[in-house]
């Protein structure tokens, strides 16, 4: 993947869990997801394929998160040129550096970082070329990505300086509760809004996973020992969600389009 080319796409998800191999059972039963191995690390780590193409990995959550008393998660990866610049200004806007600039041997350099509102997401540079995706995510693939946090606006105005994230259709849900749908050169990648008083926990991302069938994979999370939170609902335009929880408690969620 080309940084250059994939500025401000998400490009990798990881699974940093208390079980990985129960995890790997879980998700490629649900989702179809294949697996490889890599041996690049200090520490084991699965990688998730898709149609043979990696698109994530799994692995122990770090020591260093287990302490902090970080559960387990999914952990997106926004592609930069520049992982040390890009820590460097998330902090003068007021983010945080989690984990700093780390080189991956063979493969790029990344960093966790954390949003002003404390949200945790990383970045990720990358030393091999590649293009664009092209057309609409496929079954199997992360197709929305999605933020709950305690200041939408302030929070888009972090993401756009730092990927150039552009805000789309802001849609009102009533009430007076903003949904704010973002993107990157004109193609939406998700929403962000304002955690009702509520929704438990703090900001946090939530990412969504394509299927052929919201409904049959939800009673397929139940019987896998997972938790339905939400959900089969409606979205605007026909598509279906729901939000799940995997055997060990990681949040994920799950879309499947009109038609």
């Amino acid at each position: 993947m080309s940084s250059d080319a994939k500025r401000g796409q998400f490009v990798w998800f990881d699974l940093m869990t208390s079980d990985p191999d129960a995890a790997v059972s879980f998700y490629t039963d649900l989702i179809g997801w294949g697996t490889q191995p890599w041996e690049g690390g200090d520490q084991p780590y699965t990688m998730w394929t898709n149609a043979d193409q990696p698109l994530g990995g799994v692995m122990d959550i770090p020591p260093e998160a287990r302490e902090a008393g970080a559960p387990p998660n999914w952990m997106a990866y926004v592609a930069v040129s520049d992982v040390g610049a890009v820590a460097d200004r998330a902090k003068e806007l007021g983010g945080s550096v989690m984990h700093p600039p780390t080189d991956i041997p063979g493969a790029g350099r990344f960093a966790v970082l954390a949003d002003p509102q404390g949200a945790v997401f990383a970045v990720y540079s990358s030393q091999e070329e590649g293009s664009e995706p092209s057309g609409p995510p496929k079954a199997g693939e992360f197709s929305w990505h999605e933020l709950a946090t305690t200041d939408y606006a302030s929070a888009h105005d972090f993401y756009a300086d730092l990927f150039g994230w552009e805000k789309h259709e802001a849609m009102n849900m009533g009430e007076g509760w903003i949904y704010q749908i973002y993107g990157r050169a004109g193609t939406p990648l998700g929403g962000m809004f304002n955690k009702p008083a509520e929704m438990p926990g703090p900001p946090m991302w939530l990412y969504y996973i394509k299927v052929d069938s919201v409904e049959a994979s939800v009673e397929r999370v139940k019987q896998l020992g997972g938790q339905v939170l939400s959900g089969p609902m409606d979205v605007p335009g026909g598509d279906q969600i729901a939000q799940c929880m995997d055997p060990q408690g990681a949040v994920f969620a799950l879309h499947s389009s009109a038609g």
